[in-house]
């Protein structure tokens, strides 16, 4: 299984991203994908979850209405569409990747075991 995290860059407040996990080896499978963010100096947190089988999505409560999360089976992409960015969602992205797909807090990051190398994403204010 590997990750691959892309669509980071540079957006205005207010403005819009969508980043890409290619997933290979797993969308056909059940498992769950989520994207974590980590802002400089605090922890990573869990922003969104997605089952790759039922697409049951989760979200954390910052990103609620805001962001979206889906999948594409055939291009096996797991996608974060970010919309009205505040500065505060400044930070590097990771996606994560999990079997099996259910257990204990989808954002318990200790439950993930794949992982791609994470994407940035800057809000200027």
């Amino acid at each position: 299984v590997q990750l691959v995290e892309s669509g980071g860059g540079l957006a205005q407040a207010g403005g819009s991203l969508t980043l890409s996990c290619a997933a290979s080896g797993l969308i056909d499978e059940d498992f769950g994908v989520a994207w974590f963010r980590q802002a400089p100096g605090k922890e990573r947190e869990g922003v969104s979850f997605i089952h790759t089988g039922d697409s049951i999505t989760e979200y954390a409560q910052s990103v609620m209405n805001r962001f979206t999360i889906s999948k594409d089976n055939s291009r096996e992409t797991v996608y974060l569409q970010m919309n009205s960015l505040k500065s505060e969602d400044t930070a590097v992205y990771y996606c994560a990747a999990r079997f099996p797909p259910h257990g204990g807090a989808w954002d318990n990051e200790a439950m993930y075991t794949y992982w791609g190398r994470g994407t940035q994403v800057t809000v200027s204010s």
